[in-house]
C-alpha cells in the first residue's frame, strides 16, 4: 500500500471557493490527486451527526481516508488531576466523532512539562492515556487508533523518545511524527537523509517495523526561536531558511516501502503542499 497524503483542515483556496462547507472537501481533494483529510477538532469536538455522516459518505465516494485531530487543550501530563480527567473525556469525545465520521486515527497532544521534570510528566501522561484507552475500549471505540504527537515547543512533553514511550503502552497506538515539530524543538536539527533515517530507525527499535511502516505524520516548515522552539507554521514557498525539507524523507519512505499517512499543516497552502509532497514521492517511487 502506498503512502497517503492530504491536508489538515481546509486550505485558503478551498475556503475561498466553498466557504466553510467541509462536505465538499473529499471531492475537491480527489480532483487534486490527494487521498486523505484530517478533520480538525482542535478547539473542541462539535460534530453533528448530519455533518459526520455526510462527510463519511463523501469520503467513501471519493476514496479519501479520514483522521481527526483531538482538541489542543488536552494535557495528558497536567499536574491537576481534574485536567487529566477532562483530557480523557476530550479523547472519548474525539473517538465518538471519529467513529461517526469513519475516521480510524485520532491525533493527541501530549501535554506540558513546564512545572515538573520530563520523567514525572511522562509518567502522568502514561497513566492518562492508558486510562483513556481502557475507557475507549469499554465504550466501543476499540477500533480507533490513538496517535500521540511529537510537539514543537521545548517545554512541551513530546520529543520522539517520549512519544514512542507512550506508544509502547498499547500495541494499537501509532506515533504521529511531526517532522516540523521535531526540527523546531531542536532548532533545525533535521539537515537531510541521515537525520530522517535516525528518526525512522528509532521508531523501528521502539515499536517494531510493522507499526513503523504505517505511522501517522504531520509535515510543514516551521519557524522556530531559541530557546523556545516552534513559533509558527510556514508554507513550502516561504524561503526564510526554516526547514525541514520533505524530499529526503519522501526518498526514504519510497525506498523502504513504508505506507504512512502524511498530513500537511502548511499555513493556508496545506492542500497544495501535500500534493507537492505526493508528486515527489511518486516520482521517486
Amino acid at each position: 500500500m502506498p503512502a497517503r497524503f492530504g491536508p489538515a483542515g481546509n486550505s485558503d483556496s478551498f475556503s475561498a471557493k466553498y466557504k466553510s462547507s467541509t462536505i465538499q472537501a473529499p471531492a475537491y481533494l480527489e480532483s487534486m490527486g490527494l487521498d486523505h483529510y484530517e478533520y480538525q477538532c482542535g478547539r473542541g469536538v462539535r460534530v453533528t451527526d448530519k455533518t459526520a455522516f455526510a462527510l463519511r459518505d463523501k469520503a467513501e465516494e471519493h476514496h479519501i481516508s479520514l483522521s481527526l485531530h483531538a482538541p489542543y487543550f488536552i494535557s495528558l501530563s497536567s499536574i491537576e488531576p481534574e485536567k487529566r480527567d477532562n483530557s480523557i473525556n476530550y479523547i472519548l469525545q474525539s473517538c465518538d466523532a471519529a467513529k461517526r465520521l469513519g475516521a480510524q486515527r485520532i491525533v493527541i497532544h501530549s501535554g506540558s512539562c513546564a512545572k515538573i521534570s520530563r520523567q514525572e510528566a511522562l509518567e502522568l501522561a502514561k497513566d492518562t492515556i492508558t486510562r483513556a484507552r481502557k475507557a475507549a475500549v469499554e465504550q466501543g471505540f476499540e477500533d480507533i487508533i490513538f496517535c500521540p504527537e511529537t510537539m514543537g515547543k521545548v517545554n512541551q512533553l513530546g520529543d520522539l523518545t517520549e512519544v514512542l514511550e507512550l506508544c509502547k503502552l498499547d500495541e494499537t497506538f501509532l506515533p504521529c511524527v511531526d517532522f516540523g515539530h521535531l526540527n523546531a524543538r531542536e532548532f533545525g536539527c533535521i539537515k537531510g537523509k541521515a537525520e530522517y533515517e535516525k528518526i525512522i530507525s528509532e521508531m523501528e527499535n521502539a515499536i517494531g517495523s510493522d507499526r513503523t511502516k504505517i505511522f501517522h505524520s504531520h509535515f510543514s516548515k516551521i519557524m522556530f526561536t531559541e530557546p523556545g522552539g516552534e513559533k509558527k507554521h510556514l508554507t513550502f514557498d516561504d524561503n526564510q531558511g526554516f526547514g525541514p525539507d520533505y524530499e529526503p524523507l519522501m526518498e526514504i519512505v519510497a525506498k523502504k516501502n513504508l505506507s504512512p499517512i502524511f498530513v500537511c499543516e502548511s499555513a493556508g497552502t496545506q492542500d497544495k503542499d501535500a500534493l507537492t509532497m505526493k508528486n515527489y514521492y511518486l516520482s521517486v517511487k
